[in-house]
């Protein structure tokens, strides 16, 4: 008997969406996923089978190859840029620690809670004394949700209708069109400006300071360099002439950097800034202290409980789960960023020799070349890190974007190149993997 036209419809070849749903395995992964994630899954699946793109008895494991491992749109991602701090990659990569304290503070936890007393106790008090240890010339310590808001808190708790004296060449514009004085202003705060673009004295600082003074700022310009015929007062200098009990001086130093690194010598870290006589430094979490997004604020004591006690600190303070996560970082083993800052150009070159080597074997056309690496998120802009990567073929970086897992490199002289340095060892298998997914196909 011969096929009626309704047969060959199409439509009623796909597999109804309350049968599809049931099936155990996506049943399964709807419970763990959720079922509207799963649905769209499911209908856009449908629509492949009516456009004849795929079999019907195929529906079930198409579905399942295209769910995400998470309920999240966010896609783990392969670093082969050699920039370690890398912003459009979510800045540092979290060391294992960090990411199990993050999973065990999930739950309900004692973040408030004193369990000896039953009574209220200090937020997130493991971490601060995790950061007073490490930073010992600070007196006491805060945490907000990034180094912006740490910056608005102290513009706000401290220049709110009074003056911030800055200098001009520190008046600096940082990633994504965020601009200092733009936030600063914003806060109700005056700006002093001090100085030229290119140079600004001691004098300069005294000539501006006064009665109507809320703090002094020095913002690190992290991301670039004037070189030629300039100035700057340096923190110590500056610091005596405020004098002990003078108008606070406040130092941004951005990248988190907690004490001198050998490899970033322009650098400037929280111990040596504090010692050298700032009342307070802010800094970021997720560059080179190599933790979670944080806006750190340490210094004296009175200064950091002004802040603590100001109703802008409820509106920027972290959650338990950063909380956690600094606390296991400065607490822990090295975390990754520092790993790779520290990590041996010849073992990154034996790394790059024993992937080139597999993907040759497979007939790719790959080979090794030195490279230079970032730390990037702003940090060392002058101070490039030597390096490895595997070279292939320009055509290889867009595949490789867009595959499982995605690995992001860059171009250079007509080749996609993949540095190591800023992958963690562990990363190497797939890495070479996915090289060998794209000249498969």
């Amino acid at each position: 008997m011969s096929p009626t036209p309704g047969d060959a419809d199409p439509r009623r070849q796909v597999p109804r969406t309350d049968t599809l749903l049931a099936d155990e395995r996506l049943a399964a992964a709807g419970a763990r996923l959720g079922r509207g994630l799963v649905k769209d899954a499911v209908q856009a699946v449908q629509q492949r089978i009516r456009s004849g793109e795929l079999a019907p008895p195929d529906a079930v494991d198409a579905v399942l190859s295209v769910l995400p491992a998470t309920a999240s749109s966010l896609r783990p991602v392969l670093n082969a840029t050699g920039v370690l701090v890398h912003t459009n990659l979510g800045r540092s990569p979290l060391s294992e620690v960090a990411v199990e304290a993050m999973v065990a503070a999930a739950g309900t936890t004692d973040v408030e809670l004193d369990l000896l007393s039953g009574r209220r106790g200090p937020r997130g008090a493991g971490a601060i004394d995790a950061l007073l240890a490490a930073v010992p010339a600070a007196g006491a310590a805060i945490v907000v949700n990034n180094c912006a808001a740490a910056l608005a808190l102290v513009a706000t708790a401290l220049g709110q209708d009074r003056e911030l004296v800055i200098a001009r060449g520190e008046l600096v514009e940082i990633g994504d069109g965020f601009r200092i004085p733009e936030l600063l202003a914003a806060t109700g705060a005056r700006l002093r400006e001090v100085g030229t673009t290119n140079r600004v004295t001691l004098e300069d600082y005294r000539d501006a300071v006064h009665d109507e003074t809320g703090a002094v700022l020095k913002v690190h310009p992290s991301n670039f360099v004037v070189r030629g015929f300039t100035r700057s007062v340096p923190v110590h200098e500056l610091a005596g002439a405020l004098g002990p009990d003078g108008v606070p001086l406040v130092a941004d130093v951005g990248s988190g950097l907690l004490r001198p690194h050998p490899l970033l010598p322009d650098e400037p870290d929280l111990q040596s800034t504090l010692a050298a006589g700032a009342d307070l430094v802010l800094a970021s979490g997720d560059k080179l202290l190599g933790g979670p997004q944080a806006g750190l604020v340490l210094g004296r004591a009175d200064l950091v409980a002004r802040l603590r006690r100001h109703p802008l600190y409820r509106a920027l303070r972290v959650d338990k789960t950063t909380l956690a996560a600094l606390e296991a970082t400065l607490r822990g083993p090295l975390p990754p960023v520092q790993q790779m800052l520290a990590a041996d150009v010849e073992t990154l070159r034996e790394r790059a020799r024993a992937i080139v080597a597999r993907l040759g074997a497979a007939g790719v056309d790959a080979s090794v070349v030195d490279a230079e690496a970032r730390v990037g998120g702003g940090g060392a802009p002058e101070h490039p890190l030597p390096s490895a990567a595997v070279s292939l073929p320009a055509s290889f970086a867009e595949p490789l974007r867009q595959g499982e897992p995605p690995v992001v490199g860059y171009l250079d002289d007509g080749r996609t190149l993949l540095d190591l340095r800023s992958l963690p060892p562990s990363s190497d298998e797939a890495l070479a993997a996915a090289v060998l997914a794209v000249a498969a196909r």
